[in-house]
């Protein structure tokens, strides 16, 4: 049965007011859910400003049960009466330390707030590891302050940036260990020191076992600065370093290091970690620096200093011991690499061949002479490596004197190549006995990365 036109006028006006009922109720739907159900009420307490006083607010009955001018009265006494602080967005200003003892899956957690330290210190610490468990800083910005990680399990401190600070953040094993821990998502400036594992105090044990540090930025922007510091004793071991990059060496800064290692970071992996350095004329600047008592971690894929032809580290690899440094990876080829010919019997300047800024595993490589040779004239190729830690290699030279196409043998791999090391490089000059020359010589070289 069809509608009259008069009936259809009213349906189709009806029809869209509904419609536009419905719509604006969908899109009003969240608002009515966070009405109902906002995550951050959850919290024990919500710590927020009010004009120069700083106060918390009851998370279950919206009491104001603090206030204070002193901000780290009223956070250590919401910490001291819940175990879960949201601070808002604003400035806090410390007088002194803020500490969570004996906790466990304590949240700190804020949205941005600005926490002033005044070289205090946030402090996450058990009796030992069993009463300071699953704790959690997240979401803050800290000005010359420090966290300090002491004698706890699987602590996550995450999305916070580090500014000005002294130490930035430090574990101690004061009772028993702190392993497990979690730094991710967090970005340094300007900081002295800016993840340091300490040497422990007895009775506390080295052990700062399976640490995680991930997707975090380290701006070096102080003379005698570090990013991340294993002391002597300190045990940073079967821990991941990964997505990591470390900045360095700008405004002629010297004295900087990326990772230093004074103690085992034994079956520590690095992985897609990249040293930038800006360094132009570098006094002491090293990627990662080795001591005499550590044990090296393991390079993985992805460690990369950049820029990879300029010389901007003082050393990548800082290892005077002579540790054995291990490594692993892919192939690669680099193909007509073409090497300039030094007169008179002086070498010309050294080309350097690399994996795209990876390890050599291994590597064949191939001679090719061309042009034309005058009466007498002789060619000599130089073949050297370049190992992570600075060092150069024995040299195998060939000599030319007419065109040809050669590969190394078994035999000149066993001159270049060390008991221990890893091959950073192959570096490749060339000289002429003659005062002129037409020679030309390019080089192929197909591999694998460690």
């Amino acid at each position: 049965m069809q509608l009259k036109m008069r009936t259809l006028y009213k349906v189709i006006p009806l029809v869209l007011i509904t419609s536009a009922l419905v719509i604006v109720g969908i899109w009003k739907f969240p608002a009515y859910l966070k009405s109902i159900h906002n995550p951050v009420e959850e919290y024990d307490y919500i710590i927020f400003q009010d004009g120069t006083r700083v106060k918390a607010k009851n998370g279950k009955n919206g009491a104001i049960d603090l206030s204070s001018n002193n901000a780290s009265t009223v956070i250590n006494q919401a910490i001291a009466q819940g175990n879960n602080i949201y601070i808002k967005f604003g400035e806090y200003t410390l007088s002194q330390d803020i500490l969570l003892h004996n906790k466990k899956k304590a949240r700190i957690i804020g949205d941005g707030a600005i926490i002033r330290g005044n070289a205090t210190k946030i402090i996450v610490k058990g009796d030992n590891y069993t009463s300071s468990q699953n704790n959690i800083l997240s979401g803050l910005e800290i000005v010359n302050g420090t966290v300090r990680i002491e004698n706890s399990f699987k602590t996550t401190v995450s999305d916070i940036v580090f500014r000005n600070c002294t130490t930035a953040i430090e574990f101690v094993n004061t009772k028993t260990w702190s392993e497990g821990t979690k730094i991710e998502n967090c970005y340094f400036i300007d900081s002295l020191i800016s993840i340091v594992f300490r040497t422990p105090i007895a009775p506390g044990t080295g052990s700062y076992a399976n640490t995680e540090i991930s997707r975090c930025y380290f701006e070096l922007s102080r003379d005698n600065s570090v990013g991340i510091w294993v002391e002597p004793d300190a045990e940073f071991t079967g821990g991941l370093i990964q997505n990591v990059r470390i900045w360095m060496g700008e405004f002629d800064r010297r004295n900087q290091t990326g990772i230093s290692a004074d103690g085992p970071m034994l079956l520590t992996l690095l992985q897609n970690v990249v040293f930038e350095s800006f360094a132009e004329s570098p006094i002491n600047i090293y990627g990662i620096k080795l001591g005499e008592d550590t044990e090296p971690p393991i390079l993985g894929r992805g460690i990369t200093f950049e820029p990879p032809h300029a010389y901007n580290f003082t050393a990548k690899i800082s290892n005077p011991s002579g540790k054995w440094i291990y490594g692993s990876g892919g192939s690669f080829k680099r193909e007509d690499a073409s090497i300039p010919v030094g007169l008179n019997n002086k070498y010309g300047p050294n080309q350097t061949i690399d994996a795209y800024r990876d390890k050599i595993a291994n590597f064949k490589a191939r001679i090719q002479v061309g042009g034309t040779f005058s009466d007498g004239e002789n060619l000599t190729i130089r073949f050297r490596l370049e190992f992570i830690d600075n060092a150069i290699s024995n040299s195998v030279e060939k000599s030319f004197n007419q065109t040809a196409t050669l590969w190394l043998d078994d035999d000149d791999y066993f001159e270049l190549t060390p008991q221990q090391n890893i091959i950073w490089a192959i570096v490749v000059d060339a000289k002429t006995s003659s005062k002129s020359t037409n020679t030309t010589v390019q080089i192929d070289v197909y591999g694998t990365t460690a």
